[in-house]
């Protein structure tokens, strides 16, 4: 009875602390700051009317806030694509609360907002949240093509 009872204990250990280096595993998106902004994406203060992008990859930028419901809904759906499309597309987050230089350069006024970055041509915007397959479109017809 012991005997089973140990071995008991070490299955549920081993499960908890599986678990737990799952939790632990980092997230492939990047939260911006407006100076890496500047750095990795655009620097819309040397040339505000070129968008000129610096990336070697595609991206889809989040604009978001930790209050808002519908981003919260967007949140695991960037996760996915970052892991999913890792090595083809960068998945970067900016908080808008945290980031008003960028909020107000890119005129948010609602959020979520997604900005779409192809490699070469003009980004894509778009407002609202939109199921996965949806982001998933864009990102395969738009940025990946």
């Amino acid at each position: 009875m012991k005997k089973t009872i140990l071995i008991a204990m070490a299955i549920i250990a081993t499960s908890i602390a599986a678990n737990a280096q799952e939790e632990k595993k980092e997230s492939k998106v990047i939260h911006l700051t407006y100076k890496e902004f500047l750095k990795k994406v655009w620097d819309f203060e040397k040339d505000p009317n070129t968008f000129n992008y610096k990336g070697k990859l595609p991206a889809v930028i989040d604009f978001y806030a930790d209050w808002c419901g519908p981003c919260r809904r967007v949140a695991p759906i960037m996760e996915r694509m970052a892991e999913e499309y890792d090595g083809k597309l960068l998945v970067y987050k900016i908080n808008t609360d945290q980031e008003k230089g960028l909020s107000s350069a890119f005129q948010i006024r609602s959020i979520p907002t997604v900005l779409f970055i192809p490699m070469e041509g003009q980004p894509m915007m778009q407002v609202g949240a939109m199921q996965e397959a949806e982001y998933k479109k864009v990102v395969e017809e738009q940025l990946l093509k």
